[in-house]
């Protein structure tokens, strides 16, 4: 009897060291940005954009920005070693200024599996990019 106590023992902490791990992390790597149709402020003046980049919690950084420029493209590639396959990427795309940035809009969307191509609609303009999640 004693045997099977110890074998019950063994397995309930088996369970619960696995239950701390955590499956579910993932590699993301973003790249392809650019942008479409982006509006400065003053209207009709072009904007200077940059775009931000999140997965989840963790800050992967900026695109440097692209001076008078409606429609930019940056070739600048954000990888996230350790980012969590549930996690939301959340861009940020700004209109550097003097004093104050603005505010061009803000996507948020939840990972997928696999290779996504993919498209954000903000308040003033459209934000093009792709993300591998391995």
């Amino acid at each position: 009897m004693a045997v099977f106590d110890r074998l019950w023992l063994v397995s309930l902490t088996v369970v619960m060291l696995a239950s701390q791990l955590d499956f579910t992390n993932a590699s993301v790597r973003v790249f392809g940005l650019h942008a479409r149709d982006l509006t400065g402020d003053p209207p009709g003046n072009k904007p200077d954009p940059y775009v931000k980049v999140w997965c989840g919690s963790a800050f992967g950084g900026m695109t440097s920005f692209r001076k008078n420029n409606a429609n930019p493209s940056w070739s600048v590639e954000f990888n996230f070693p350790n980012c969590n396959a549930k996690d939301i990427l959340k861009f940020q795309v700004w209109d550097k200024d003097l004093n104050f940035d603005d505010h061009l809009g803000t996507c948020d969307r939840q990972l997928q599996r696999g290779f996504v191509s993919s498209t954000c609609y903000l308040k003033k303009g459209t934000l093009f990019y792709k993300y591998e999640v391995k």
